[in-house]
């Protein structure tokens, strides 16, 4: 290796700078030698390192559905009882802050209390074409929903620069699951054609081409996209790597299901002989083909969500990598195939999604599923649902920490200020700074913001009320992120002033978003609850009955669709809470309007009771000192990491104790209106009442009732 004086020194200031060194030292170091790299635009090696607490949405501990709950381990309850010390957690959020902050944050500890993340499955989103709106249903109607503008925004980061930006979203994500896999652990990847060769890459230069493990061909008979210019695509690859050495995989443990006559057919096996020698009474012989279809559209197992995966397919993965009590992970979850099956396995387990409406749609799945085990006298785990969307908001207001304090103080307005002037932009509303609470004007309404890291407080609708009544201002809209449970809406209408309660998206914080107006602010659900109390002397028992709903959403514009309808045509919209179904006459083109939502249960796809509201406070460990929002080499080892430099802080909210659900199903579309009752003590209590309607979008009030 000859080098001159100039290009040593050169290659000792990038080394004291930490930055990679050019292309042409590469070869002038390896004399020549290649090593195969993939490499793609704005590559980098810096993996996320930041550290946001969890938030507890609710905590779902028992699948009660009957009419009166009992208390738990009576002398005649036969069903299968909750299993103590873990409880599996579902998370709504990106999965790069949720990945760092659960392979750095005080989580961790507990993940590896546990024996380690023995196991990840994903199926990210490999499909450039692919259209993520969801069918609704309303009576004998369907509608599509569209992605919300968070989820476009994380599909265009996805594909906007086609596969450079895929394979950087998904190379720093894989990165960080290496981090916090078990040192036996291992991960399957879902992809097909379009990705698979660059996941491949991906994964070698990650795990190691010498972890590579197998590359599953997943074959489905039924389905499959034909082409005049190409073979029929009828497969999709699982590619699986290990972490290391001693990892666990249980072949004997996978068996495929198949049917006898199209298996025999396909292979070309005619002897009795051979039948026999091929297939076992359990299933096929394990190779690196399997042969499952995909799922029947009226398979009891679907679920409706489009990229929902067979049963059959994640438990053959899940036998063979993991064993009973193991923790496994799924990151893009979906409809929570990968959850459902861990829990019914006897597995601990992790599952995240960006989606609210998958969250959702897996919050049901795994009651369903406990209620299944409960009721055939199987143990269950406890669930809860975890969002770090709150926290995400505070990364806006971060400040340098190294400034001097009047320095971080100053930084710190400043970012307030931008948040301010950023909410309005999205809202379209003017500035305005003549009052105390107001921070802008939209035509003849003022505009109150709520704190970006805090929900909209009692306290805070009390000041706005007050410069009301002190100004003579009777129009006033009021935008917040979150709304205190319990806040009294009603207070600002009874003294005469049109107050309006908007919910702030979270896309506000896109520029793209914002610029082009896809940013939609909507009304605070409305719900009305009924306590119905009943027993005499000492026994009292309280159930709830939900008596009213109502939404305001709106999704197409009514022109644009009534404008571009063909004749005979019809489509199906969303208009300031209704469903609607525009028709234009074949004949005459004359434009019919049905509405669909014929009553307010329509819009209800789930609701929940918890029965002592503020029984349990919502504790999060935060960092003692701040730490560093930066990025840094992911070749750091996560265990350096100081666990113990974390807190114990009560956020001042309360997590919902799930103790009694009612929601529909793909099968069952009835929903109960009254709940179980429960018996109670005498005194006033708050009871809290969660719905969630059919976007996913959840709203929860509280009720003091004095028994």
């Amino acid at each position: 290796m000859q080098l001159s004086d100039n290009e040593k020194r050169d290659i000792i200031k990038y080394l004291k700078a930490n930055k990679p060194l050019p292309e042409k030292y590469r070869f002038l170091l390896f004399d020549g030698s290649r090593e195969v790299e993939l490499l793609w635009n704005g590559k980098t090696y810096e993996v996320e390192t930041v550290v946001l607490p969890f938030q507890t949405i609710e905590h779902i501990d028992e699948p009660r559905s009957e009419e009166k709950i009992n208390l738990q381990g009576s002398l005649f309850d036969t069903g299968g009882r909750q299993v103590k010390g873990w409880t599996n957690k579902l998370i709504w959020g990106d999965n790069k802050l949720i990945l760092s902050s659960l392979k750095n944050g005080p989580l961790r500890k507990q993940i590896e209390a546990e024996g380690g993340l023995k196991l990840i499955y994903i199926d990210p989103p490999f499909d450039v074409g692919a259209d993520f709106s969801m069918n609704i249903e309303i009576g004998e109607e369907s509608f599509t929903k569209k992605p919300s503008v968070i989820e476009e925004i994380a599909y265009r980061d996805t594909w906007g620069k086609g596969a450079d930006s895929f394979i950087a979203m998904i190379y720093e994500r894989l990165k960080l699951m290496h981090g916090l896999l078990a040192d036996d652990g291992s991960i399957y990847v879902h992809c097909d054609w379009r990705v698979n060769s660059h996941i491949r890459f991906i994964l070698d230069e990650i795990f190691g081409s010498d972890n590579f493990v197998s590359e599953i061909i997943w074959y489905y008979q039924n389905g499959g996209g034909r082409s005049k210019s190409s073979l029929s695509r009828q497969h999709q690859t699982i590619l699986c790597y290990k972490k290391g050495e001693n990892y666990l995989y249980k072949e004997n443990d996978m068996k495929v299901s198949y049917k006898e006559t199209s298996m025999y057919s396909k292979y070309g096996i005619t002897s009795e002989s051979d039948k026999k020698y091929y297939a076992s009474s359990e299933g096929k012989n394990m190779d690196d083909v399997w042969i499952i279809d995909l799922i029947n559209p009226s398979a009891k197992e679907r679920t409706g969500y489009p990229t929902q995966k067979p049963y059959q397919l994640i438990e053959n993965i899940i036998k063979a990598s993991s064993n009973e009590n193991d923790l496994v992970a799924d990151f893009f979850c979906g409809s929570g195939t990968t959850l459902a099956v861990a829990e019914k396995l006897g597995r601990k387990w992790i599952g995240s999604d960006l989606g609210r409406f998958s969250i959702h749609t897996t919050r049901k799945r795994m009651i369903g599923v406990q209620r299944e085990l409960k009721k055939a006298g199987k143990d269950f785990r406890a669930f809860e649902i975890l969002n770090i969307g709150k926290y995400e908001r505070e990364k806006f207001l971060n400040v340098n920490e190294d400034l001097r304090e009047e320095e971080k103080r100053l930084q710190r307005e400043n970012k307030e200020k931008e948040f301010i002037k950023l909410i309005l932009a999205a809202y379209k509303a003017e500035p305005v700074d003549s009052f105390n609470s107001f921070v802008g004007k939209k035509r003849d309404r003022l505009v109150a913001v709520g704190q970006i890291d805090t929900p909209v407080t009692n306290d805070f609708l009390e000041k706005i009320i007050s410069e009301c009544k002190e100004k003579k201002i009777t129009k006033a809209d009021v935008l917040g992120f979150d709304y205190e449970m319990g806040i009294n809406f009603e207070q600002a209408k009874k003294l005469g002033i049109d107050a309006q309660f908007k919910v702030i998206p979270r896309e506000v914080f896109d520029k793209k978003a914002v610029e082009k107006g896809q940013v939609k602010f909507y009304d605070v659900a409305y719900i009305e609850v009924k306590p119905i109390i009943r027993g005499r002397g000492n026994v009292k028992e309280v159930a709830i009955e939900l008596t009213d709903f109502s939404v305001f959403y709106n999704q197409d514009n009514t022109g644009e669709v009534e404008e571009k309808l063909q004749s005979g045509g019809n489509k199906i919209i969303i208009e300031n809470g209704q469903v609607i179904k525009i028709s234009k006459d074949k004949n005459t083109d004359i434009i019919e309007r049905e509405v669909l939502t014929k009553k307010w249960t329509d819009w209800i796809d789930y609701w929940s009771v918890d029965f002592d509201f503020e029984s349990k406070k919502e504790i999060v460990r935060i960092p003692k000192e701040p730490l560093r929002q930066s990025k840094i080499d992911g070749s750091q080892d996560p265990k350096q990491l100081e666990f113990d430099n974390f807190k114990e802080v009560w956020t001042g909210n309360y997590i919902f104790e799930n103790e009694w659900q009612s929601f529909r199903t793909k099968k069952d579309r009835t929903l109960e209106l009254t709940s179980a009752f429960k018996e109670v003590p005498k005194g006033k209590m708050k009871i809290a009442v969660k719905v969630i309607d059919i976007f996913g979008n959840d709203t929860t009030k509280v009720v003091e009732v004095n028994i």
